[in-house]
């Protein structure tokens, strides 16, 4: 840990004699440079998982029919307004007029049910497919005006419109958005330099608000002592989730930088392949739950900052149930159930860490806590993508760990295909039964439920609810404090006059 100051002091000296000439210099008040961790592996927030999409196109390039603010909140979108029937089945979205996709296409009613039918076609790339599933039809009604009837009521269904996963695309352009994103939204695409920067533009037709902001560049930092000295040095403007946390008290002390701690939708978890032997046994997931020690990880891995979890729920929603003391750190515990498993002597397994320092902090910690009670894990290191192809896509791994920052993703774990391969008919019951539910006392009551039972089979090594560090210039307004959905939304950024 003292290596680790050390080593970002060294930096500070190094930076610190170029402050004074270069730290108050911008690229134009009208410019915004945000740092990032991630780069994205392509730019199509409907056709892949990875956050990075949507932290550089959510409501920059591309809108849905709704849109959500930092608070949560739905508002309206490309739909200016829309109507729900008394039963809860259909939606009625009116939609704005005068609206043109950055390649001068008109958007209507037709861009709204190619976009909807796409995302829950049976060939659907859609990373959430599942948000779309209550659709049972798509019609326009004229030009300007779309009709959604859904096959039971489903409460979060204007939430769910406003995700990354539901903008909408031209049919025309959709093919290409991976690499050239065409959306509606205030921002236009300008380029991409691989593996350094992804730089946007105002959109001059745009039919909203106008924007601040001229252009904007999201900076590709995955190193956490490049992320200190990039911004020390005035090199990026922002970092809207900052990767060094132990460097949060020298900001707060410097009067140039604004520090928020805020929160996100970020479960991080240690996640596990359930199908894949020995963690297929309830009773050696159980014994890596009694081996962590979770408050050690988030003070060694995130300097204090993050909240201890007991299940796949975010702690500051109003039907989050605390979990934390399912299984309390016991390492004879967790010795005496990896013997009635059959493993004695532990046993050996692989944890691949993605680039985020909470996961290869926290790998570290977490192989530490785990070889006290015999289980010997060889750290593999992998970048983004491959971690996105091997352990996302084809489920290639034992260990990881993520954080899933997508907002009330508890439903994921109805999907018997996705990574980590969790089977529970009882739990999908429960779900199917909250995606019907529109009164919030028997929602809540469902959601608990929900909860109690991934605390209760260890799916995964629930460590911490993700903070969001965010660090940037003082003369910097606008940027989000919190995360309810994966999104640098820069719509609202200005610099102070």
């Amino acid at each position: 840990m003292k290596s680790i100051i050390r080593h970002y002091a060294k930096l500070l000296l190094i930076t610190g004699a170029s402050l004074i000439f270069s730290g108050a210099v911008h690229a134009g008040k009208s410019h915004l440079t945000m740092g990032m961790v991630l780069e994205p592996p392509h730019l199509d927030p409907t056709a892949g998982a990875a956050a990075a999409i949507d932290e550089v196109v959510y409501a920059n390039v591309f809108e849905g029919l709704t849109r959500i603010n930092q608070n949560a909140e739905v508002l309206p979108a490309l739909a200016e307004s829309w109507n729900i029937s008394a039963d809860g089945l259909t939606y009625t979205f009116n939609l704005r007029s005068g609206v043109k996709f950055h390649d001068g296409a008109a958007f209507d009613s037709s861009d709204v049910v190619f976009s909807l039918e796409r995302a829950r076609s049976e060939n659907s790339t859609n990373a959430q497919k599942a948000l779309f599933s209550a659709i049972t039809a798509v019609k326009a009604q004229g030009t300007d005006s779309v009709v959604v009837t859904l096959k039971s009521p489903t409460g979060n269904f204007l939430f769910n419109m406003g995700w990354g996963d539901a903008v909408i695309v031209d049919s025309a352009s959709a093919a290409s958005n991976k690499s050239k994103p065409i959306g509606t939204g205030p921002f236009t695409f300008k380029r991409w330099v691989k593996g350094d920067r992804i730089e946007l533009g105002q959109n001059a037709n745009y039919w909203g608000q106008k924007l601040a902001l001229k252009t904007a560049t999201f900076k590709i930092i995955p190193d956490p002592a490049a992320a200190v000295a990039a911004l020390m040095a005035g090199d990026v403007d922002a970092f809207a989730n900052f990767p060094a946390p132990e460097m949060a008290a020298q900001f707060q002390s410097d009067s140039r930088f604004t520090v928020k701690v805020g929160s996100t939708e970020g479960e991080t978890i240690l996640s596990t392949n359930n199908q894949q032997k020995p963690f297929d046994d309830l009773r050696v997931r159980q014994a890596i739950a009694h081996a962590i020690n979770k408050q050690e990880i988030i003070d060694g891995a995130m300097f204090g900052f993050g909240t201890p979890i007991g299940t796949h729920f975010a702690p500051h929603h109003a039907a989050y149930v605390d979990l934390t003391g399912t299984y309390p750190h016991d390492t004879e515990k967790a010795k005496q159930l990896l013997a009635e498993a059959g493993y004695p002597n532990g046993f050996k397994a692989t944890i691949k860490l993605p680039p985020p320092s909470y996961a290869r902090r926290g790998g570290e910690i977490i192989a530490a806590q785990l070889r006290k009670v015999g289980i010997q894990l060889e750290i593999i290191p992998v970048e983004w993508a491959q971690w996105l192809d091997q352990v996302f896509k084809n489920k290639d791994f034992d260990l990881t760990i993520v954080s899933h920052t997508e907002p009330m993703d508890i439903g994921i774990y109805t999907r018997p295909t996705y990574y980590f391969q969790y089977r529970n008919a009882g739990f999908n019951s429960v779900i199917e039964s909250l995606n019907v539910t529109s009164d919030p006392k028997r929602r809540y009551a469902l959601m608990g439920a929900a909860q109690a039972i991934l605390a209760k089979d260890a799916v995964n090594g629930f460590l911490f609810q993700l903070a969001k560090l965010g660090i940037w210039n003082k003369n910097v307004l606008g940027l989000w404090e919190n995360s309810p959905v994966q999104a640098n939304d820069l719509t609202g950024v200005s610099w102070k006059n």
